[in-house]
């Protein structure tokens, strides 16, 4: 067995799911953008907020007595959460319904782009550990 390799699944399915991801993250980002443009300051406080909010889960129970890359096992629940894709498409799902919601729209595609451009570069979800998982 070769130890260079991710244990976790073939490598080229690894680079293609972050590509995917790294993708889905660039046009959110590109999206949302757009949507700011159009729609101003509603809309860019909300985008702004959710972009930055899933990090902000980190601070969490942060403690200097965690190994090197650890999050505290008592921010894992909130990391994971945060940064899962179910949020914002909810999000973006009742900004095409409802009237008047291009602040939601812009949330929720800046809440995506967070997710996609973040798994696209390997920051994935936790263990209840607070380690990445593999």
């Amino acid at each position: 067995m070769r130890h260079d390799l991710p244990s976790h699944g073939h490598p080229a399915r690894t680079v293609t799911r972050r590509l995917a991801w790294l993708a889905i993250g660039l046009a959110a980002a590109t999206l949302t953008v757009i949507q700011v443009t159009r729609h101003g300051a509603g809309a860019l406080a909300l985008a702004v907020t959710l972009a930055i909010a899933p990090d902000l889960t980190m601070l969490v129970g942060a403690s200097r007595k965690l190994a090197r890359g650890q999050l505290a096992p008592t921010a894992v629940p909130f990391y994971n959460a945060a940064n899962r894709v179910w949020g914002p498409l909810v999000l973006l799902a009742a900004g095409a319904v409802w009237p008047g919601s291009a602040a939601l729209l812009a949330g929720g595609l800046a809440w995506l782009a967070h997710v996609g451009l973040d798994r696209g570069l390997g920051f994935g979800l936790r263990n209840p550990a607070g380690f990445q998982r593999g």
